[in-house]
């Protein structure tokens, strides 16, 4: 087989045409949706601060440094804070929203964000791990291969990874919450 310009060439230009059109409509789409996704990114997070703020009726955001967290009250009374950090897991970044009640206790925690390997790190989405962070607001360490005592939790089977992840970025919130309490 002979080749030539013509038969390079043209193959060439209707790969390069269909990509310009694909392009085109991804970046159309993006557009159409960017504000509805936004929009639903929003509420996801208005109701997960109702669940590991369960006492708060209402969420005030507060910029402090650089960092935002969110006062939750009821009434006029202030119920605890809420704060989303991440950890690094083992497929990216892992997001985590902790609240914290006012007297010093982790009354929950959800998981925002993960790319963890699923049935392994994904687990991490499961209520049975997350309930384990229900304790003082304190430092919060990883154990495997044996009971989780006061200040720990028991690591993920298969992905210490992950769970060292949504523990560090737990840490961070507890961190957070006690320079809120001090200042």
């Amino acid at each position: 087989m002979k080749l030539n310009a013509k038969t390079v060439l043209v193959p060439a230009l209707i790969l390069v045409c269909i990509c310009i059109v694909v392009s085109a409509l991804l970046g159309v789409t993006n557009n159409l949706t960017k504000d509805k996704i936004a929009e639903v990114q929003a509420k996801n997070a208005e109701m997960a601060r109702g669940v590991v703020l369960p006492d708060a009726e209402a969420f005030e955001e507060v910029t402090a440094e650089e960092n935002v967290y969110y006062v939750g009250k009821a009434g006029d009374s202030v119920v605890g804070y809420v704060f989303t950090t991440a950890g690094k897991g083992y497929g990216g970044d892992v997001e985590v929203m902790t609240g914290i009640s006012t007297d010093g206790n982790i009354t929950g925690i959800s998981i925002l964000t993960q790319n963890e390997t699923p049935g392994l790190g994904g687990n991490c989405t499961k209520e049975s791990f997350q309930e384990q962070y229900k304790q003082g607001a304190q430092t919060i360490a990883v154990v495997k291969n044996q009971e989780a005592g006061e200040g720990q939790i028991q690591a993920l089977t298969g992905a210490t990874i992950t769970s060292r992840a949504v523990t560090d970025a737990v840490n961070e919130a507890v961190d957070m919450y006690n320079s809120v309490k001090e200042g």
